[in-house]
């Protein structure tokens, strides 16, 4: 193998990245020369946010940097932060390899501040109606449930673009009453990409109930003891959004923060 520079920064990064592990591992050695096999202990939602940091932290340096050097460390950067994707997408229902992921990321890369990556926004609707039912959708590209929900459409205000996905996706006609949520879609579970939702409560006023031929597969409303299943984050955001729907009063809910802010349990609510 080769010694030289090049493969000691692969060692720097995987010491770096998982040394904890490494000693343990090292531990494992028995006097016969034996290893015991020495399981990871980050979640795939740990492991998927830390390479979507990963990937964040270099598009948004290489939008602004005009080093060529920094320029060749970030894109390191991407190619670490998309094994790690690679890893967490084992068995899911995706296409490609890691150099595509990279691809994608670079091809997502802006200049100055337009290059500084943040979430994506999306907007969701908790609807109810007079049984004291939610409305919710499955998903064609999943096939979990959740409440109707869509990205943040530029010239549209947030509760704009909930009336709209509502309308769209299920042939219900709404009026928003309140926000009520603020939620990481990552640590919530219900995306396997950055971003925000804001999610309003509305009523239903109208409309006859269809489901989109292309984004769900199908529509319903649901009473709290018969929600269907898979249903994405609803131990998050089942009894707050209940609790509202009943007209009870209740503060907007958004994730708590996280002691360390990076290191804390990703699944503390």
């Amino acid at each position: 193998m080769d010694s030289g520079p090049a493969s000691a920064g692969v060692g720097r990064r995987m010491a770096g990245l998982g040394g904890g592990a490494a000693r343990r591992g090292a531990e494992s050695v028995g006097r016969c020369g034996s290893v015991d096999r020495v399981e990871p202990t980050a979640s795939s939602k740990q492991l998927l946010r830390w390479s979507e940091a990963l990937a964040g932290i270099a598009r948004t340096g290489l939008g602004f940097t005009e080093s060529l050097y920094e320029r060749e460390r970030f894109e390191e950067i991407l190619r670490v932060a998309a094994d790690i994707r690679m890893e967490v997408d084992d068995g899911h229902d995706r296409t490609g390899d890691a150099d595509g992921v990279v691809h994608e990321w670079l091809a997502t890369v802006g200049k100055g501040v337009p290059g500084y990556v943040t979430p994506k926004v999306a907007v969701g609707a908790a609807v109810g109606n007079e049984n004291g039912e939610i409305l919710l959708v499955k998903r064609a590209d999943s096939g979990v449930w959740l409440y109707p929900t869509g990205w943040a459409d530029i010239g549209y205000s947030a509760a704009e673009v909930v009336v709209k996905e509502v309308e769209e996706e299920t042939g219900i006609d709404v009026e928003v009453v309140r926000l009520i949520a603020v939620l990481d879609g990552l640590r919530v579970g219900i995306s396997r990409i950055p971003l925000y939702s804001l999610v309003f409560q509305c009523r239903a006023v109208g409309g006859t109930l269809r489901a989109h031929p292309l984004e769900c597969a199908d529509v319903g409303w649901f009473a709290p003891e018969q929600l269907p299943a898979p249903l994405a984050g609803a131990e998050r955001w089942g009894d707050h959004v209940f609790a509202a729907l009943r007209g009870d009063p209740v503060e907007v809910l958004y994730d708590s923060v996280r002691a360390p802010t990076w290191r804390g349990d990703p699944d503390t609510i």
